[in-house]
């Protein structure tokens, strides 16, 4: 279960990113990359946008899991 912190309900409106989105990086992710300072990313590619990778960050100290902001990462552009 991963609870949307209120800043990252904010960043999707923004961004104009789908809850649906971002629960599939979650629970599907295609990569998933570990800190030290707690968090956990989780990588999406989402046909649904071009085929742009999104980039979940979840704070794993927490329980249940606190989604802290997501955005289509760039720097992941033609990455397969």
């Amino acid at each position: 279960m991963l609870l949307f912190s209120k800043h990252l309900c904010e960043m999707l409106v923004q961004r104009n990113i789908a809850d649906l989105w971002v629960q599939q990086a979650f629970n599907e992710p295609d990569y998933i990359e570990s800190y030290d300072d707690g968090t956990r990313h989780y990588l999406k590619q989402i046909v649904e946008n071009e085929n742009r990778w999104l980039r979940v960050v979840v704070n794993i100290d927490e329980i249940p899991n606190k989604g802290v902001t997501a955005f289509f990462d760039r720097r992941l552009r033609g990455k397969t």
